[in-house]
């Protein structure tokens, strides 16, 4: 299984991502500046803003590409925004965990 975590900045991203199974495919990753050499890490991507109207459709878009199957989004915002848009990612296999 793929799954995505968002908030890499924060230190929860990295305690979720240590409680998950070794099984599983993570990949971290967050809106905010990340360090550029954290970015070329293949584990490591850079997320669209939250504030951007069209967020839903491009983490949908992002998550297609690199086939993830479940998020955990860790910011408030970005999980308010995801289950606002849940049946639309559950119609793509994309379980949205909820955070809050």
């Amino acid at each position: 299984m793929k799954i995505l975590i968002t908030a890499a900045t924060s230190a929860g991203a990295y305690k979720l991502k240590n409680q998950l199974s070794a099984d599983d495919d993570v990949i971290l990753g967050d809106y905010l500046e990340l360090p550029a050499f954290m970015l070329k890490n293949a584990d490591m991507v850079k997320l669209p803003n939250p504030a951007s109207p069209s967020y839903t459709h491009e983490m949908l878009t992002l998550s297609l590409d690199k086939e993830v199957n479940k998020i955990y989004a860790l910011r408030d915002e970005e999980n308010k925004l995801l289950q606002e848009s849940k049946q639309l990612f559950n119609e793509y296999g994309i379980f949205l965990v909820d955070t809050i």
